[in-house]
């Protein structure tokens, strides 16, 4: 009885996050207008860079001063679209694990 209640239990929560998503699609404009945006209104600057599917650009800019975070992607027609935001933002630099040993 708790199984087939687990999982059904799995696939609304599944159906209720995928409606937020449709609800929440990324707002894009050009790559000039959403930088000025994240630089002037947040004070977000670049901190780290990467390749994602065709030909996409993925970015993270964030801000010292205040924590803020905006992950960004851009695509290849330039394109710059806002995926995610929030606040906390730290810097991490780890270490990779000495093989064989567990994390």
């Amino acid at each position: 009885m708790t199984q087939p209640f687990f999982a059904l239990s799995l696939g609304f929560g599944g159906l209720i996050l995928a409606t937020q998503i449709a609800h929440s699609a990324p707002q894009c404009d050009t790559r000039d207008r959403v930088t000025a945006l994240l630089a002037d209104t947040y004070g977000e600057t670049r901190r780290s860079i990467g390749l994602a599917g065709d030909g996409a650009v993925i970015e993270l800019y964030a801000a010292d001063a205040t924590g803020t975070w905006t992950i960004t992607v851009t695509l290849p027609d330039g394109q710059m679209c806002l995926m995610a935001s929030g606040a906390g933002y730290e810097p991490v630099t780890e270490e990779l694990p000495a093989k064989g040993q567990k994390v």
